[in-house]
């Protein structure tokens, strides 16, 4: 039976806040009723192995917080699972819909998923209207004088600083109109456990911007013994924290910090532009490499017993919280491709997995970095001595003896591989693919 009430729909994906949403303001400053919406997409919930993955543990968290959140305004979080086309068949039987808001997404598969969802909605003479959120600048919006995409990142944070004079201010007073949110009590949100998935205790990283962090992050993001990032990085992925906000408090702290938001909007634009890197290299000669692919020592990688403890103390900081500090990351994924010969492609499915605060495009993005493949890559001789890199930003080694407590006794694994002979090995199979 159709509800004759002509609404609108705001459909909730990476953007699980109320407050400066882009397409939800617009939503509610159209005036009429605006029903908010969630679908857990079991196109992609199927394809999780572990079914107990933290990140819809913890997008479950938040979905109950927004419907908490959203009674306040004698409103209810509408909550589905299922296919979205499926989804969306049924809302258009149920519902008088006038148009759809939604910010948009870069990533390939919700490009296609939006593609027909869009075609379905117009179908059924919906509108459909889309905004930018989950970025600063998105898309074309920085591109070079000859209006291509840049590839490489100074000049394009260049060019993104003087844009971003025309931005400042721009924030959504979503709340405003919070007046105009669908008015219901009768929405009940599915048990996690009826779609597979479970709560634990496990505590996830506070949406908190904390100041010292950010005044002090240029002399302590390199140590990870130290409390020196936002660990911000699982709000971003899933919009619990707006991106706007965090650039203007971190704009009058720290320029190093706005440059790692930089090049989060960078590797989105390179993965809109350039959607081959989702499945191969952005250097196209690089998918010529003959990689070892030694899945012993995958295995000793993925568990954290290389014999290297900064390599190692990473793997299992991973495996034990779903976080890697930044520049241990930079380490282990160097470590796989350049000393164990290891098809970078295998480690970034393994971040996949792993990390809470997965994003496609940056993780691809240091990925092929790492391996030297991709935009801005490191060259590719140059290979990250684990041992030099511990000694430099792990000095009493704190981080290391945390995570691999028997390090330096008989029961820790020695080198899988030799230093020297892996980088000389990795080098001429690097050498071999370039000079075809």
């Amino acid at each position: 039976m159709v509800n004759n009430t002509s609404i609108q729909v705001f459909w909730f994906r990476r953007d699980l806040r109320l407050d400066d949403n882009a397409a939800l303001y617009h939503a509610l400053k159209s005036g009429k009723p605006v029903l908010p919406l969630f679908i857990f997409d079991t196109d992609i919930l199927n394809k999780l192995e572990d079914k107990t993955d933290r990140r819809v543990e913890f997008i479950y968290q938040e979905i109950e917080r927004l419907s908490a959140e959203l009674k306040i305004f004698g409103s209810s979080l509408l909550v589905k699972v299922g296919k979205p086309w499926v989804v969306w068949k049924e809302l258009l039987s149920e519902y008088s819909i006038d148009t759809v808001y939604t910010n948009r997404d870069y990533e390939p598969y919700g490009i296609t998923r939006d593609a027909g969802i869009n075609e379905l909605l117009k179908d059924n003479s919906v509108r459909v209207h889309t905004y930018k959120d989950i970025v600063i600048f998105e898309k074309s919006e920085v591109l070079k004088d000859d209006n291509t995409p840049y590839t490489v990142f100074t000049p394009y944070s260049r060019k993104w600083r003087l844009k971003l004079n025309e931005f400042y201010g721009s924030s959504y007073p979503t709340l405003k109109y919070s007046a105009n949110f669908f008015k219901t009590d009768s929405f009940i949100i599915p048990a996690i456990k009826d779609f597979g998935f479970s709560i634990s205790d496990f505590r996830f990283p506070e949406r908190k911007v904390k100041s010292e962090t950010i005044a002090k992050y240029t002399e302590r993001r390199d140590f990870p013994a130290v409390d020196g990032t936002s660990r911000l990085g699982l709000h971003l992925r899933f919009g619990t924290l707006s991106v706007r906000k965090l650039l203007k408090y971190a704009g009058q702290r720290n320029q190093t910090y706005v440059n790692e938001l930089i090049w989060r909007d960078f590797y989105q634009q390179i993965l809109f532009h350039f959607p081959h890197v989702a499945k191969g290299a952005f250097r196209k000669e690089y998918d010529r490499i003959e990689w070892e692919n030694n899945e012993a020592h995958f295995a000793s990688w993925c568990e954290g017993r290389t014999g290297y403890p900064l390599v190692d103390a990473g793997m299992r900081e991973l495996n034990a919280t779903g976080y890697m500090h930044n520049r241990v990351r930079m380490v282990v994924a160097s470590f796989l491709t350049k000393h164990l010969l290891i098809n970078w492609q295998w480690g970034e499915a393994y971040f996949a997995k792993k990390l809470l605060d997965f994003d496609l495009a940056a993780n691809n993005g240091g990925w092929q970095w790492a391996a030297g493949c991709g935009t801005d890559a490191a060259p590719y001789f140059r290979v990250f001595n684990p041992q030099l890199q511990m000694e430099r930003f792990d000095p009493e080694m704190k981080y290391v003896k945390h995570w691999v407590p028997e390090f330096g006794t008989g029961d820790y694994p020695a080198p899988v591989v030799d230093h020297k002979l892996a980088k000389d090995k990795v080098m001429a199979a690097y050498g071999k693919a370039l000079k075809r």
